[in-house]
């Protein structure tokens, strides 16, 4: 199975930004699901200090093609300094569903 798609995770200080985030995501076609998860406890070091926080995951579902797109979207609306993007591949998942992000997304990728 190729690694076409990716899921990117995102932290974001409560659920109203979150929930702008992914419905903006969607709206735009840049991602097929975003998944909120409320309630994650983060442990940093921010500035010298370790930190820690109550933060909601958002779990963003996409096309590898559409990270630039994502990335760029999360820089311009989130409300952190220095927010979190990671993007990890999905190396295998079951046909149907990965079937249905490559339909569900803009990406132009098989």
């Amino acid at each position: 199975m190729s690694t076409e798609y990716q899921i990117v995770l995102n932290t974001c200080p409560d659920y109203a930004s979150a929930e702008r985030l992914a419905r903006e995501l969607i709206n735009q076609d840049m991602a097929a699901c975003v998944n909120i998860v409320p309630e994650v406890r983060s442990f940093y070091r921010w500035q010298g200090r370790v930190e820690s926080s109550q933060e909601i995951l958002l779990l963003i579902k996409s096309h590898k093609a559409d990270y630039p797109s994502i990335q760029k979207l999360i820089l311009e609306q989130h409300p952190y300094e220095l927010p979190e993007i990671i993007a990890v591949p999905i190396a295998q998942g079951f046909e149907g569903y990965l079937d249905w992000l490559n339909s569900s997304s803009s990406s132009d990728e098989p």
